[in-house]
């Protein structure tokens, strides 16, 4: 058994596996390479099985989404560190060696990110992830690379290893031991900004999140919801209200959850004014699905509870009235 396996989720992939996989084989000596298979209908699993007979397989029975996927998944594989990785993630020479470095001299360091490039703009940071990632007050997720739609062209101003508050899901670095201590990821998400609640939980504990700009991956983003899917517009919008719901300090928690609300209004009102009805009804659903499970979310709270969270009070406000675009400006 090797330090760290690497574990890929698929549903339907084999494309993304034919095109991305080989540079994970060709660059992973460190690592064990395991396919977690969400139930695929499509010939993926022959695939692996057929070109890549020394990758382990396992298979869950149906489709379990993102976070219930990796949870059950992860019961099998035996490792101190897990990398989870897209299927649309292409990894580099040395990719390995910088995060395997950190986590030997870090013994508090429990999740890492590598740097996220975009995959078909290469000199340009991705979408999901960066150079790391933040939350305002209010739960809005951003990076150091890209803030909203603002993605940066990566021009060595991120070369460091560095702090976060939340590692990317689309290249995950954590120790199994705290995995399981946090209880995995929460499997009500279903997919998106899963992880950030689970660098949140964390956080909470005293584990400490970061950043190698020394690993670098490239990534296609949104290869399983496109960025401008109303799906995906309903899991981001109900899972961050179940986000601050499950780990806001009490004191904090009903005063941010009401502006967080209006700007989710203001939010769908901007949809509707674009055309997007869609995406407006996604944002009412999301809120209905909020009130619905509120008090479910509850009590998955924790006791101790930080109020120092936050990179910034409102990273809208700075953005969208400031016109900030850019996290160094921050």
């Amino acid at each position: 058994m090797k330090k760290i396996a690497v574990v890929i989720l698929n549903w339907n992939g084999e494309k993304l596996l034919e095109q991305f996989l080989p540079s994970v084989v060709k660059y992973s000596a460190e690592a064990d390479i395991y396919i977690a298979d969400n139930a695929s209908t499509d010939a993926s699993i022959s695939f692996v099985r057929t070109n890549f007979p020394s990758i382990r397989i396992v298979e869950n029975k149906t489709n379990l989404g993102f976070a219930q996927g990796y949870n059950e998944a992860l019961k099998h594989i035996d490792a101190e560190l897990y990398a989870l990785v897209n299927s649309d993630i292409e990894v580099s020479e040395n990719w390995l060696q910088p995060i395997l470095d950190i986590f030997e001299r870090e013994a508090k360091t429990a999740i890492i990110q590598p740097k996220i490039l975009d995959f078909k703009r290469k000199d340009y940071f991705e979408y999901a992830g960066a150079a790391g990632g933040f939350i305002d007050k209010y739960g809005y997720p951003f990076c150091r690379g890209r803030v909203f739609e603002t993605v940066e062209q990566d021009q060595g101003q991120y070369e460091d290893d560095c702090e976060l508050f939340w590692a990317s899901g689309a290249c995950f670095f954590i120790r199994s031991s705290v995995y399981k201590d946090l209880g995995g990821f929460d499997a009500d998400f279903f997919a998106h900004q899963e992880e950030i609640d689970l660098c949140w939980r964390a956080f909470n504990k005293g584990y400490k999140v970061k950043y190698s700009s020394k690993s670098v991956v490239y990534h296609v983003g949104g290869a399983t919801l496109e960025l401008g899917n109303p799906k995906k517009t309903f899991l981001n919008f109900r899972n961050s209200l179940l986000m601050l719901t499950k780990n806001l300090p009490k004191s904090k928690l009903f005063g941010i959850l009401f502006v967080r609300m209006i700007l989710d209004g203001i939010a769908g009102i901007q949809f509707l004014s674009k055309g997007k009805f869609l995406h407006f009804l996604a944002v009412l659903r999301a809120h209905y699905a909020f009130y619905i499970l509120f008090r479910r979310y509850y009590k998955k709270r924790d006791k101790n509870l930080s109020e120092k969270y936050y990179k910034t009070k409102s990273i809208v406000y700075t953005y969208f009235i400031k016109k900030i675009k850019y996290f160094n400006k921050l």
